[in-house]
Protein backbone atom coordinates (compact mmCIF):
# COMPACT_ATOMS: atom_id res chain seq x y z
CA UNK A 1 0.00 0.00 0.00
CA UNK A 2 1.85 3.49 -1.15
CA UNK A 3 0.28 6.41 1.14
CA UNK A 4 -0.03 9.46 -0.82
CA UNK A 5 -2.04 11.37 1.84
CA UNK A 6 -4.05 11.10 5.32
CA UNK A 7 -7.18 9.93 2.84
CA UNK A 8 -5.31 8.66 -0.64
CA UNK A 9 -3.87 5.66 -0.97
CA UNK A 10 -3.15 3.17 -3.72
CA UNK A 11 -3.01 -0.27 -3.64
CA UNK A 12 0.05 -2.77 -4.29
CA UNK A 13 -2.56 -5.03 -6.96
CA UNK A 14 -2.56 -1.22 -9.00
CA UNK A 15 1.71 -0.83 -9.46
CA UNK A 16 3.21 -3.46 -11.51
CA UNK A 17 6.50 -3.78 -10.85
CA UNK A 18 8.90 -5.87 -13.33
CA UNK A 19 12.79 -6.42 -12.25
CA UNK A 20 15.54 -6.29 -15.27
CA UNK A 21 18.76 -6.05 -16.09
CA UNK A 22 20.78 -2.55 -15.03
CA UNK A 23 22.13 -0.97 -18.19
CA UNK A 24 25.99 0.07 -17.17
CA UNK A 25 29.29 -0.84 -15.29
CA UNK A 26 28.82 -3.24 -12.57
CA UNK A 27 30.71 -6.54 -13.84
CA UNK A 28 29.23 -9.55 -13.58
CA UNK A 29 26.32 -8.18 -11.26
CA UNK A 30 25.32 -6.89 -14.08
CA UNK A 31 25.33 -9.09 -16.27
CA UNK A 32 23.68 -11.67 -14.06
CA UNK A 33 21.63 -10.23 -11.71
CA UNK A 34 18.24 -8.48 -12.46
CA UNK A 35 18.10 -5.28 -10.13
CA UNK A 36 16.70 -2.62 -11.68
CA UNK A 37 12.47 -1.90 -11.48
CA UNK A 38 10.09 -0.97 -14.00
CA UNK A 39 7.33 0.39 -12.29
CA UNK A 40 3.82 0.82 -14.14
CA UNK A 41 0.68 2.43 -13.22
CA UNK A 42 -2.12 2.43 -14.91
CA UNK A 43 -3.93 5.93 -14.20
CA UNK A 44 -7.02 5.33 -15.75
CA UNK A 45 -8.16 2.05 -14.18
CA UNK A 46 -6.56 3.08 -10.71
CA UNK A 47 -8.92 4.10 -7.58
CA UNK A 48 -7.15 7.48 -7.33
CA UNK A 49 -9.66 10.10 -6.89
CA UNK A 50 -10.46 11.87 -9.93
CA UNK A 51 -9.42 15.18 -9.09
CA UNK A 52 -5.96 12.92 -9.05
CA UNK A 53 -6.50 11.52 -12.47
CA UNK A 54 -7.43 14.59 -13.95
CA UNK A 55 -4.08 16.56 -12.90
CA UNK A 56 -1.85 13.56 -13.77
CA UNK A 57 -3.43 13.27 -17.22
CA UNK A 58 -2.69 16.94 -17.96
CA UNK A 59 0.83 16.43 -16.42
CA UNK A 60 3.67 17.24 -19.68
CA UNK A 61 5.68 14.93 -17.89
CA UNK A 62 7.58 12.37 -20.17
CA UNK A 63 7.21 9.33 -18.43
CA UNK A 64 3.32 9.21 -18.57
CA UNK A 65 2.18 7.91 -21.82
CA UNK A 66 -0.99 8.97 -23.96
CA UNK A 67 -2.77 6.09 -22.88
CA UNK A 68 -2.43 7.41 -19.12
CA UNK A 69 0.13 4.75 -18.26
CA UNK A 70 3.01 5.80 -16.07
CA UNK A 71 6.29 4.27 -16.43
CA UNK A 72 9.32 4.94 -14.15
CA UNK A 73 12.79 2.79 -14.46
CA UNK A 74 15.08 3.10 -11.23
CA UNK A 75 18.40 1.24 -11.41
CA UNK A 76 20.88 3.51 -9.16
CA UNK A 77 21.45 1.34 -6.54
CA UNK A 78 22.89 -2.25 -6.87
CA UNK A 79 19.77 -3.46 -4.47
CA UNK A 80 16.41 -4.63 -6.21
CA UNK A 81 14.88 -3.70 -2.40
CA UNK A 82 16.30 -0.07 -2.79
CA UNK A 83 15.56 0.35 -6.97
CA UNK A 84 12.01 -0.40 -5.60
CA UNK A 85 11.46 1.85 -2.46
CA UNK A 86 13.10 4.45 -4.97
CA UNK A 87 10.57 3.89 -7.88
CA UNK A 88 7.23 4.10 -5.53
CA UNK A 89 9.04 6.94 -4.05
CA UNK A 90 9.28 8.88 -7.38
CA UNK A 91 5.48 7.48 -8.11
CA UNK A 92 4.21 8.96 -4.76
CA UNK A 93 5.88 12.34 -5.36
CA UNK A 94 4.73 12.56 -9.25
CA UNK A 95 1.13 12.15 -7.45
CA UNK A 96 1.74 14.40 -4.78
CA UNK A 97 2.67 17.28 -7.59
CA UNK A 98 -0.38 16.87 -9.59
CA UNK A 99 -1.99 17.59 -6.20
CA UNK A 100 -0.32 20.76 -6.16
CA UNK A 101 -2.83 23.75 -6.94
CA UNK A 102 -1.14 26.94 -8.89
CA UNK A 103 -2.07 30.21 -7.28
CA UNK A 104 -3.13 32.41 -10.33
CA UNK A 105 -1.46 35.22 -11.06
CA UNK A 106 -2.51 38.73 -10.59
CA UNK A 107 -1.39 41.52 -12.79
CA UNK A 108 0.19 44.51 -11.50
CA UNK A 109 1.70 48.09 -12.79
CA UNK A 110 4.81 49.15 -12.65
CA UNK A 111 4.75 51.99 -10.22
CA UNK A 112 5.60 55.32 -11.18
CA UNK A 113 8.65 56.03 -9.53
CA UNK A 114 10.17 53.23 -11.06
CA UNK A 115 8.57 54.21 -14.58
CA UNK A 116 10.13 57.61 -14.03
CA UNK A 117 13.59 55.72 -12.18
CA UNK A 118 13.71 53.55 -15.84
CA UNK A 119 13.14 56.42 -18.32
CA UNK A 120 15.56 58.62 -16.09
CA UNK A 121 18.04 55.95 -16.66
CA UNK A 122 17.43 55.91 -20.46
CA UNK A 123 17.71 59.67 -20.95
CA UNK A 124 21.36 59.21 -19.29
CA UNK A 125 22.43 56.22 -21.27
CA UNK A 126 21.40 58.20 -24.68
CA UNK A 127 23.06 61.55 -23.46
CA UNK A 128 26.39 59.14 -22.96
CA UNK A 129 26.31 58.16 -25.91
CA UNK A 130 25.52 61.45 -27.87
CA UNK A 131 28.95 62.46 -26.31
CA UNK A 132 30.93 59.88 -27.66
CA UNK A 133 29.77 61.28 -30.97
CA UNK A 134 32.66 63.31 -33.36
CA UNK A 135 34.24 66.31 -32.02
CA UNK A 136 33.53 69.46 -34.86
CA UNK A 137 37.07 70.93 -34.86
CA UNK A 138 35.79 73.60 -36.72
CA UNK A 139 33.90 75.54 -34.09
CA UNK A 140 37.32 76.21 -31.57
Amino acid sequence: MLEISNTVTIADAEIETTAVRSQGPGGQNVNKVSTAIHLRFDINSSTLPDFYKEKLLEMRDHRITKDGIINIKSQESRSQEENKEAAFQRLKELVKSAAIVQKKRKATKPTKNSQKRRMDSKTKHANTKKMRGKVDSSQG
